[in-house]
This record gives structure tokens, C-alpha cells and sequence, in this order.
């Protein structure tokens, strides 16, 4: 329907005069000698009335009303969908931590004890990342079960203490940079779980236990852990501490806390942490928070701290499970290695490894321990495995007889 400034002029002055929807149409029809009856045509006027011959500021104030309802409308969605996620989330931790305390009272631990003096020049940060203790692995390239993670952490605690005393540091800070036990988000990963996440809690807390005794003797270890995104309960990631905190991680760490009293525990901010390490300032965080961890993301968290005056010497992380040490940060693998995900979705050839970096007054020393083969008998968890059924990769691939033939 054409129009021009005439057509619209008339048809406000003629509402200006107090006329109606219908006479105007005839009005206008008449005069334009428009092929329209007056019934359609009067909704055509009664639509340039209110829209387009409106006050604008009466206009504008029912788009921002309109705004406003809408936005109330998707707050009380996110709302609802927050209440019913949290029900979820503290039903799942009431019956963890029910069966967290059934399991604690039927078990004793043992502490370490030792006399030593600090020496503080020099130091040697154990990087433990990405254990997912409660996966099931087995790919024609990697195997992994508590088996496994036995034998591997007892192999890596053995070059811990060869690197310690040829190095003559005794200061020694085991950093856990998160995922100590894997998701059961994905279908996949609840088909790979090789334990419930309560027993399987309490078997990563018997097995971190073991590693840190065993480099603990004759050493003085501090332990601090910062959460990764895997062990984490809830749904969606969060940032602030309390959601940060709501992850198995927090749980083993403060278990070890309870079970290890002559160890030093460093708390503090569950996504980051800055240590000062013989003299330097150590960053740890799980990795997630760097994307793809390019030197321009690196720099942007850096500076992140420079704002705030701490400068911030090494950044360590894990996350992605592939190991990469440059001069101001470093990432280290993950016990589990290879896994369906790895090998599938990210196209990874990943090997199990972790990192050790010795500080001293000449500098710093990064080494990358290969843990993929293992000759190591691994710790006594046998009667745990047996006590909790934990699934492994022998079990599962033992063919059962179901039928016997009798003739």
C-alpha cells in the first residue's frame, strides 16, 4: 500500500479532531479513491495510529516495559532452574558424605613423623595433575585401573626422591593443580567409572597418602591443591570459592589434612593459588581458566596479579593431559593418560607423565617423569580394591564361563 507525508498527515489530523478508526477509513478512502472497504482498511489506521503517529516517548516507555518483562520473565526461568539443580546437587552431597562418614569409621591410618631442619635455599615443587583416579582405561595404547595408579605413583615417588637427594634439596611441595577424580557428566564417562564417587574418593585418599609417606621421609613436604573442572559436583562451573570448593578435590585435600597432621597443608583460594617458592612466586591453577593456553591468554592472567603487585615468576597448570614446559610456565600430563576422549574427541596421543621443577640459587630445573610403563609392584591397596569391589582392567576383560558343557 503506498503512502506519503499527506497520506499520514491527514489521518493524524483527522484523529486529532476526534474522529474514529471508521470514519477516517472512509475519509481517506474517498479521498485517495483507495480499492479498500472500510472494515480492512480501518485496522491499516488503527495500526498507524498506535505505532507510528504515537507519542515516541509513550512508544519508547512500553518497549522498555515490555524490556523489563521480559527480562523478569527469563530471571524467574534461570531461578527456578538454579532451585531445582541445587536440590539435586545437595541431596547427591548428603548421601556422599553419608557414605563418606561410613567409610571413614571403618578404616585407621597411619601418620608420618619426622625431625628435620628447613633448608631454604633451594626447593622442589612435585606437580600432581589430572589423576581421575576413579577411571577405567583400556585402549591398545593404555591400560588404567587403582592398579595402575599405584604402580605409577609409587614409580613416581621414587624419582622424586632420587632427583631430591641428587639436587640436596629437602624441602619439597607436592602441588595438586585439580581433576583427582574424573566426571560422570557424559554417558562415556559413567561407563568408565571403575567405582562409585565415594569409595572411590577414599581410594585416592589412600593412594595420595601412600605417595606423600613415601617422599615425606627424611624430606619437609607442604602440600596445596587449587580444584580442577572434572571432580567438580556441580553442573555449571563455578568461580566464587564456595562453588569453586563444592568438588571431590576440596574433599581428598582436606581428608589428607586430617589423616596427615605432621604434613603442612597450604588452603587458600580454590581456582588459584600463589606460592612463594625458594624465593619465587608460584602460580597453580587447574588450567581450565586459560582456554587454549596461548602465551597472549598466559600474559592476561600474569597481569591479572601485576595489578595487584605480585609478580608472578612460574605458572604451573594441567588440564589438557599433554605435557609442555616453557621459561615461565609449565603443564604436566596426567596419571590416567590416554584415554577414549583423548584419543577420539582431541585427536591426543597423551602418555602418563608428571613434572617435577627443582628451584635452587643456579636457577630452575624442570623434569618431565615418563610414568606410561611402570616396573613398580605399586602401593598395598589390595585389601581396599577388594573391600569397595573396585572394577579393573583384568577383571573386566576375564572371559566368565556361563555355560558348561557336559558331553
Amino acid at each position: 500500500m503506498g503512502r506519503n507525508i499527506e497520506y499520514l498527515h491527514d489521518i493524524k489530523t483527522l484523529w486529532d479532531k476526534g474522529l474514529g478508526y471508521a470514519e477516517i477509513s472512509r475519509k481517506i478512502i474517498e479521498k485517495y479513491n483507495l480499492n479498500f472497504s472500510v472494515d480492512y482498511f480501518r485496522k491499516e489506521v488503527s495500526r498507524i495510529i498506535r505505532y507510528e503517529l504515537a507519542d515516541k516517548d509513550i512508544i519508547e516507555t512500553n518497549v522498555r516495559l515490555a524490556k523489563q518483562k521480559q527480562r523478569h520473565q527469563d530471571l524467574n526461568r534461570i531461578y527456578n532452574k538454579s532451585f531445582r539443580e541445587h536440590a539435586r546437587v545437595e541431596n547427591a552431597v548428603e548421601e556422599y558424605n553419608h557414605q563418606l562418614v561410613k567409610l571413614l569409621k571403618e578404616n585407621q591410618f597411619k601418620t608420618i613423623t619426622k625431625d628435620i631442619k628447613i633448608d631454604t635455599k633451594g626447593a622442589m615443587i612435585v606437580h600432581v595433575a589430572d589423576t581421575h583416579f576413579n577411571e577405567l582405561v583400556d585402549l591398545d595404547c593404555n591400560k588404567y585401573d587403582f592398579e595402575v595408579a599405584s604402580k605409577r605413583l609409587q614409580k613416581f615417588a621414587h624419582h622424586v626422591k632420587r632427583y631430591a637427594d641428587f639436587y640436596n634439596v629437602n624441602n619439597i611441595l607436592v602441588a595438586i593443580t585439580g581433576d583427582l577424580m574424573n566426571s560422570d557428566r557424559r554417558l562415556d564417562e559413567k561407563l568408565a567409572m571403575s567405582s562409585n564417587r565415594a569409595k572411590a574418593t577414599f581410594l585416592g585418599v589412600h593412594l595420595l597418602k601412600y605417595f606423600i609417606v613415601d617422599i615425606g621421609r627424611n624430606k619437609n613436604v607442604s602440600v596445596a591443591c587449587v580444584t580442577g573442572n572434572e571432580s567438580r559436583v556441580a553442573q555449571e562451573l563455578g568461580w566464587v570459592d564456595i562453588v569453586a570448593s563444592d568438588n571431590y578435590d576440596f574433599t581428598i585435600f582436606e581428608m589428607l589434612k586430617l589423616l596427615l597432621p605432621d604434613v603442612e597443608f597450604i588452603s587458600g583460594n580454590p581456582n588459584e593459588l600463589v606460592i612463594k617458592v625458594a624465593g619465587q612466586n608460584v602460580l597453580m591453577m587447574h588450567g581450565h581458566q586459560l582456554g587454549k593456553m596461548d602465551s597472549t591468554r598466559i600474559a592476561k592472567v600474569i597481569s591479572k596479579f601485576s595489578r595487584k603487585n605480585i609478580d608472578i615468576n612460574f605458572l604451573i597448570c594441567g588440564h589438557l593431559h599433554e605435557a609442555c614446559i616453557s621459561d615461565f610456565w609449565a603443564r604436566s600430563s596426567s596419571l590416567v593418560g590416554a584415554n577414549a576422549y583423548s584419543e577420539n574427541a582431541l585427536n591426543l596421543s597423551s602418555r602418563a607423565s608428571q613434572n617435577i621443577y627443582i628451584l635452587t640459587e643456579d636457577g630452575r630445573h624442570d623434569i618431565r617423569i615418563d610414568l606410561q610403563d611402570s616396573e613398580f609392584e605399586g602401593y598395598d591397596i589390595s585389601l581396599e580394591l577388594a573391600s569397595y569391589n573396585a572394577k579393573s582392567v583384568s577383571k573386566t576383560r576375564q572371559k566368565q564361563t556361563i555355560f558348561e558343557i557336559i558331553i
